[in-house]
């Protein structure tokens, strides 16, 4: 888990960087970076309610639905930067604080993804990872998929790949075949062939 560490603390740094000027537009539509900082912390606590609950069997669920999600992004969006970019350091340093506190028994402990599938608490970090790490591409500073961790990319493709069995085999430069995958912007990956037809986004 140590490297799985080492990219939570590498993607809340990239993000952190990222939350200049929040009322710009983010890479996702409808989005603009402080929607972006918004949802990032609400991950944080969520993930947090699945350390608790790995912690101490009280079943603790991500979020109160998915319609609850929603509206907290909006509203937490409203916040001033300084506010979003307190909230920010504060719900990534409650995670991390909250996961460095499990012991090897309670990593073991089943909790639910915001889907309702049941994983292993051993899980959480990664779910964390690939939220830093692709939205700090998302917060659209001029970051890309090239400049992520290349083993981060390969776990990412491996893991979009189970969760989308229906997607064919794709070719091309790993950080491009990532994007791809994500459903972000990409260039020269081809399926078959012939130029890949673009995902809609995972994550």
């Amino acid at each position: 888990m140590a490297r799985v560490d080492e990219w939570i603390d590498e993607g809340t740094a990239k993000c952190r960087a990222a939350l200049v000027d929040l009322d710009a537009p983010s890479a996702l539509p409808g989005w603009k970076r402080r929607h972006v900082a918004a949802h990032l912390s609400l991950n944080a606590e969520a993930l947090g309610n699945l350390v608790h609950w790995a912690r101490t069997g009280e079943e603790r669920p991500m979020y109160p639905s998915p319609e609850a999600r929603n509206a907290d992004i909006e509203s937490g969006a409203l916040r001033p930067e300084d506010e979003l970019r307190s909230w920010y350091d504060e719900s990534a340093a409650g995670l991390a604080d909250a996961m460095s506190a499990l012991s090897a028994d309670q990593w073991q402990s089943t909790v639910r993804t915001a889907q309702g599938a049941p994983i292993p608490a051993t899980r959480i970090p990664w779910m964390r990872s690939r939220e830093v790490l692709i939205h700090a591409v998302d917060l659209s500073t001029g970051l890309t998929f090239a400049d992520l961790p290349a083993d981060f990319l390969e776990a990412l493709c491996e893991d979009i790949r189970t969760t989308r069995p229906d997607v064919p085999p794709a070719e091309g430069p790993l950080p491009e075949l990532a994007a791809y995958l994500a459903g972000r912007p990409y260039t020269n990956v081809t399926t078959s062939g012939h130029p890949a037809t673009p995902l809609p986004p995972w994550l």
